[in-house]
Parts: structure tokens; sequence; C-alpha cells
């Protein structure tokens, strides 16, 4: 019942706010809905729809709530007419149907009155159905420090009386960064979950490309929700390949390429010819681009990592962070060799965004493993094991560190693998 409630809360609160108006009453009914389904479903069994079933009962207590509490409902109907006076408009049929109601609220949360951070933060948090500490991971904070950005964006849209409408066709454009920063945030928790028994939430991350072409559709001449849906669908392709039969995690230069979806990679290509046609490339399309070099090469070995980095250079340019640079230390370890990377990788040391981050000190572990210093690289390997989310991932550094301790005992070789860190997968923080 666990699934069902996370892949069910973002569509519950997206429908209750579209009905009501109100984002704390959505989360109330909603919160009230799941225990009372944590009650019957046991008993009676879980309902054929229970998306329906959920949405059925929250309603009915928004209603129950909204008789009984006079107060409240004559805050929610000064709401409801500041709405009409603004005049929704509905987002412009393209021929291919309109976007779903999650998508409406994306671009309604994306209101310029909030700071950009927040208005993510809360689109993530309250409609996209991620909990706390995950939105947090995407923003490389503290859980307590997303937890006052959201409830400081909810105080905003309350004080100022943001009306919860579907923005008209002219203020899409503005609103469209915030609303492609959310898809890639729910993308990559998809990908690479952050915490749990699970490597990968596949179905969080296939929503998420759902929602992508959508609006791809919605806006075709957007260059980079071309770029966007394209890094999604090149990543997204060698999801069979990445955990082994036991679930556990298998390693870029292990993984059995001849089960990475080729036709997604080939419409994944497509996409980024088109991304970055016609003018300067934007940050979606760089990492597009990086992660189709990634697929088109036959091995790790024959990677074209003097382009990889190339590309990292232009990404840093655009849209500077630490896991950028993270990543980009780790190409040109592939392209010059480990003592050329961890050199990059210790200049990143004093990062804030990096603490707490567990693949900056496994990238840091693999470089000095692959140096012979067995010793540092055991550290950096416990740093890691302290930091990572799931089960597969702490499984990986389990064996890493043992190889570590055996070699600097000299019970093994040194080992020659390549560095386990997101750069390998073509991947870099939103």
């Amino acid at each position: 019942m666990e699934s069902v409630f996370r892949e069910e809360h973002g569509r519950l609160i997206a429908s209750l706010v579209r009905r009501f108006g109100d984002l704390d009453l959505a989360e109330e009914v909603a919160s009230e809905a799941i225990e009372a389904a944590l009650t019957h479903w046991p008993v009676e069994g879980v309902p054929a729809r229970p998306g329906a079933w959920l949405l059925t009962t929250a309603r009915r207590r928004a209603v129950d709530r909204l008789r009984r509490d006079r107060v409240y409902a004559a805050r929610l109907a000064v709401l409801q007419v500041e709405a009409e006076r603004a005049g929704p408009v509905p987002l412009p049929d393209t021929g291919g149907g309109l976007p779903d109601e999650r998508l409406q609220l994306f671009f309604t949360c994306a209101h310029p009155a909030l700071a950009a951070d927040d208005r993510v933060a809360l689109t993530l948090r309250c409609l996209a159905g991620l909990t706390t500490p995950e939105v947090a991971r995407a923003f490389l904070v503290p859980p307590a420090t997303m937890a006052q950005r959201i409830v400081r964006a909810k105080k905003k849209i309350s004080q100022a009386r943001i009306p919860f409408r579907v923005p008209g066709a002219d203020e899409l454009p503005e609103r469209l960064p915030v609303v492609l920063q959310v898809l890639y945030s729910i993308f990559t928790e998809g990908y690479a979950a952050s915490s749990g028994a699970d490597l990968q939430r596949s179905g969080l991350a296939g929503e998420a490309v759902r929602l992508a072409r959508i609006l791809r559709r919605l806006m075709p001449a957007e260059r980079e929700v071309a770029g966007l849906l394209a890094l999604m669908l090149l990543v997204h392709a060698r999801r069979d390949a990445r955990t082994g039969p036991d679930g556990g995690l298998v390693l870029l230069e292990d993984q059995d390429r001849g089960r990475w979806d080729r036709a997604m990679i080939e419409e994944g290509r497509g996409l980024v010819l088109a991304a970055l046609g016609g003018g300067p490339p934007g940050p979606y399309s760089v990492q597009a681009a990086i992660a189709a070099l990634h697929d088109e090469a036959a091995d790790v070995a024959t990677t074209d990592w003097p382009q990889i980095v190339a590309l990292y250079d232009v990404l840093q340019a655009l849209a500077p962070s630490p896991v950028v640079a993270l990543n980009r230390a780790v190409a040109v370890a592939m392209r010059d060799g480990p003592a050329a990377g961890l050199a990059l990788l210790d200049d990143l040391a004093g990062e804030p965004g990096l603490r707490g981050h567990h693949p900056y000190p496994a990238a840091r572990a693999d470089l000095l493993h692959r140096l012979g210093r067995f010793p540092e690289a055991a550290l950096a390997y416990r740093e890691a094991l302290d930091l990572a989310g799931t089960e597969p991932e702490r499984a990986h550094l389990r064996c890493r560190l043992e190889a570590a301790e055996r070699s600097g005992a000299g019970r093994e070789p040194p080992s020659g693998r390549v560095p386990a860190t997101p750069a390998e997968n073509g991947e870099a923080s939103p």
C-alpha cells in the first residue's frame, strides 16, 4: 500500500487544489484520506482504482470541513472570486490533447511572485509527491532547510492570496524553467532513488517522461523541452541493465548494452539534434548530448571522453554547480588518468553542496583505490557508505570497501575499475 500512496499522492493533491483552490486544505484532507485507507483497505482489500477511492474520500472530507468552518469557507470564497477575476485561461490545444491536471498545476505553482527555488521546492513536495528529504537532496541542502523553504512558500501564497489558476499562453515561457526543473528532479529521484530498498523507482521516472512528452507536444518550439525529454529518454533507456537479478547495482562498464532500449535511444538522439539546432544550447540539451555519447559507445573504454569533458566545460559555463564539477572531474579521470581527476576532486573538498552527497566520497575512493592509496580509499568508502541512501548502493560500497582493505593488506591486487559516480551515467544534477 505504501507504493500506492507514494504514486497517488501527487495526483491527489493536484486534483484537490484544482477543485478547492487551497493547498493547505488539499494536504490536510489528502492525509485524512490516506489514514482512512490504512483503516479500510487491510479489511476490505485495496480497491481496483485506489486513486479514485482516495480522491472521493478526500473530496468528501473537504466538503464536510467547509460546511463546518464558516471562516474557512469565507476565505475560500475570496480566493475563488480572485481566481475568476484573474480570468483562467486554458492551455492551448496543440492537437495532441491538453496536459493533464498535474502538469497544469506545475505551471500554476511556478508563479513569479515566489522565489524560483521556492516554486520548485513547493511543487516537488506538494504536487509531485516527493518527501521533504527527497526534495532536499535535489537542492543539496539539509532537510530542515528545505522544510523551512516549503513553509515559507506556502505562507507567501496564503498572505499574498495568489490564486491557483492555469496561466495563459503568454505566461508559459516565463514559468517554463521552473517546470523543467521540477520534471527533471522527479525523473532524477525515479532513476536514482535517494533512499529505500531499490536503486530505482521506474514508475516515477516513467511518469516524468510521460509529462515531458506532453510538454513537448504543448511547446514544440522550445528547444530545452526537447533537450530535457532527450536527456530523460537517453538515460531511462538503460534502466533494465542497471540492476542485476537480485536488484544489485550494475556499473556502466558491466552492463549488458544489449538490454538498453534502442528505440528510446534513437528517439532521444533525434531530439538532441532538434535541441542543439537553431541557437546556443541550454543546460538540458548539453546534458542530453553527454548522455548520447555514453549510449552511442560500444563500451566504456571507447567512449569519447575528450568530447564529454568538453561538453561538461560548456555545461559548467551555462549552469555551474558543484555536482557538474564533480562529474567533470570523473570524466577528466577517464580521459587523463586517476591522478588528474583526483586533483580536481580535492579542489572541491570545501564545497558545501557536496557535503552529504555520497557520490563525491565514492568517486574519491575509487580514484584513490586505482592509485594504490588503499587506506585513504577505505576511509573515503566508509564516508560514502555512511551517506548512501539505498541498499543497493550501500551493498556496492561495502564490496568496494572490503576490496580496498584486502588490497591494503596485500591480499588483492589494485582494482582497475572506473569510478561509480553519476558522471558515468551521463547525469548531472538539475
